[in-house]
């Protein structure tokens, strides 16, 4: 038989393959402005979301659904954040920025420590100084080499962080979370789409389906994560969730053919040291932990 830990790594695994291959699928919508696939992206979300909800919690659904007014507010907070968020992430893979997508995701547990320290009073160890160092001066490096900023990269993990930071202050669950910063931003979406969107060029009737599903392209994936947060170790979910930008890596540079140049070598170089070096304090403590146990 399956155990619990098992299936929860099965389910971790999905998750992140899931989302280190979702640029290939928003590449197939790149004739569709960003905007209008985020506001598609919104309403189908909400509508899964809803579904989804409702065959699990059945009789109990708007007892679970009942939140109060503040935590509305800060849904709304987080909501547009992640959203942004979003729409960073295709509009970049629409774009041909499939490299910066993965190097920011790949800086994003960086980013999550130092905002730690800043908001949350964490303080760093010497080992996590050293990596965020090593991490801030090759991105830097990789600005100077670039002639600016790598603003993708750095907007894609400050929002996600800041996101994260936002939800940890909440006491609701990730789905039911999540259907209600789409639900809140549903209205926008629909004005868009009804007075703004513009046409879509091209448009047959598998853009529309590919529009409908990305609702499921939003949920399928975190609710495996959810699953598998509550089975795995949070140092495991730290170790899988470098599978998904590795495999977008891997696809912007031998799929899509993007310019890894050495600016970017330096720079991915010095993310990867730095994450290798916090994981290896984790896993080292873990092993300690495991061996007085």
């Amino acid at each position: 038989m399956t155990t619990p830990h098992q299936k929860g790594l099965t389910a971790g695994i999905f998750c992140f393959v899931f989302w280190g291959f979702a640029p290939i699928y928003f590449k197939l919508l790149q004739h569709v402005p960003a905007l209008t696939i985020i506001a598609q992206r919104i309403i189908w979300a909400a509508g899964f979301l809803l579904l989804f909800l409702a065959y699990r919690e059945r009789q109990q659904l708007f007892k679970t659904l009942r939140v109060s007014a503040k935590q509305l507010m800060t849904l709304f907070i987080s909501g547009s954040l992640i959203i942004s968020n979003w729409l960073i992430f295709v509009w970049a893979v629409n774009n041909g920025q499939i490299l910066a997508t993965s190097l920011g995701y790949f800086t994003n547990p960086l980013v999550n420590i130092f905002l730690g320290m800043l908001f949350l009073g964490e303080r760093l160890n010497k080992t996590q100084t050293i990596a965020l160092i090593i991490a801030a001066t090759t991105t830097v490096y990789l600005g100077f080499y670039l002639g600016q900023p790598p603003w993708i990269a750095l907007a894609l993990a400050i929002t996600f962080g800041l996101y994260g930071l936002v939800r940890k202050t909440l006491n609701v669950g990730p789905l039911v979370g999540l259907f209600w910063e789409t639900t809140l931003l549903l209205f926008p979406a629909l004005i868009y789409l009804l007075a703004f969107s513009p046409t879509i060029e091209n448009a047959t009737s598998s853009t529309s389906i590919l529009l409908v599903l990305s609702g499921l392209v939003t949920i399928l994936p975190l609710i495996g994560f959810n699953y598998a947060a509550k089975q795995l170790t949070l140092t495991l979910v730290g170790f899988l969730q470098y599978i998904a930008p590795s495999i977008s890596f891997l696809i912007a540079v031998y799929f899509y053919g993007e310019v890894f140049t050495s600016g970017h070598k330096v720079a991915f170089s010095g993310i990867w040291i730095a994450l290798l070096i916090i994981s290896w304090q984790s896993i080292s403590k873990l092993l300690k932990k495991r061996t007085s146990l």
